[in-house]
């Protein structure tokens, strides 16, 4: 049985962006080096209000963020000057590093009717070595991404390592994440050889002995726990983990293994010295509860 069930609670990530989120959780911060995993959509929203789902500019350090899309389009602009448009089934793999700003804009107002959009997007903290690499951006389309598939069961290996299949995406530690889509009637074996695993319910309703889970649920399971998954009905999964990386502290988008490296991050975005996309510059979202406002940055914060 899992160690923990951790069932996914509402939060808003900008005025018009609601989400499900599912890590971090106050009983259980990671899972394996995943310190932060949301799900949003499907979104129904007229076309009129598509500008209230944007994510304006805001900044990261000391990690990976991994965006993953199900149904509709998202625009990616970042402070490397990167302009990328991810559509369902790629990967966007943003190391932070020592530090990078990004927005995600939806610019087809088309994709937020009749619940065109859907996404996960998860952060994956770095190791200490890593922490304070340069900034990355890297888009993997569908076609680069290994897919298994066999009567009842469909999979693609996002990242990592696991049933056989090996993503080319670099990762900075041992992990494994994937999408699975499993018929229902059919059976799946939580993959093993990591220290943390989870399963997250993104759609329909499994059985794992007499217990029955079900949409928004993440199961954590231990490195040594067999976990063999019945599906009541189809179900779209997210599956993820691996071996920790320490302890990690995170506040608001900032994670580091070393506390006063986020005290140095928020004065930093207070002060500008973390750059704006520069295509994406007019606004931004400041540090919660702060009543800084720049009107625009100062010339360094454009170099």
């Amino acid at each position: 049985m899992p160690e923990i069930v951790i069932n996914a609670r509402e939060a808003a990530i900008g005025p018009g962006m609601k989400v499900n989120r599912i890590l971090p959780f106050r009983k259980r911060r990671m899972v394996g080096p995943f310190i932060f995993m949301d799900h949003a959509g499907p979104v129904s929203l007229g076309t009129e209000k598509g500008k209230d789902m944007d994510v304006l500019p805001h900044p990261h350090i000391g990690l990976s963020t991994v965006s993953y899309l199900f149904k509709g389009k998202v625009t990616h602009r970042d402070s490397l000057g990167v302009k990328q448009i991810i559509e369902p089934g790629e990967v966007n793999w943003m190391t932070a590093g020592k530090g990078i700003a990004h927005s995600e804009r939806f610019e087809d107002p088309a994709v937020l009717a009749g619940g065109q959009l859907e996404m996960i997007q998860t952060w994956v903290a770095l190791p200490e070595k890593d922490e304070e690499s340069d900034p990355t951006f890297l888009n993997y389309q569908k076609d680069r991404l290994p897919v298994f598939e066999e009567k009842g069961i469909w999979m693609r290996q996002i990242a990592g390592e696991a049933y056989g299949l090996k993503s080319n995406v670099p990762t900075h530690s041992p992990l494994f994440y994937l999408h699975v889509e499993l018929k229902k009637g059919y059976r799946l074996d939580v993959p093993l050889g990591y220290e943390e695993r989870g399963l997250y319910v993104a759609k329909g309703t499994l059985a794992l002995g007499s217990q029955q889970y079900t949409k928004g649920q993440l199961l954590v399971f231990s490195k040594e726990e067999q976990a063999n998954i019945f599906a009541q009905e189809d179900c779209t999964l997210m599956l993820l983990g691996g071996d920790p990386v320490g302890e990690r502290f995170i506040w608001w988008n900032f994670v580091s293994s070393r506390k006063e490296r986020i005290e140095q991050a928020r004065e930093d975005w207070k002060q500008g010295r973390i750059d704006l996309p520069p295509d994406d510059k007019d606004t931004f979202i400041p540090l919660p509860d702060d009543k800084f406002r720049r009107k625009d940055p100062p010339p360094e914060a454009l170099s």
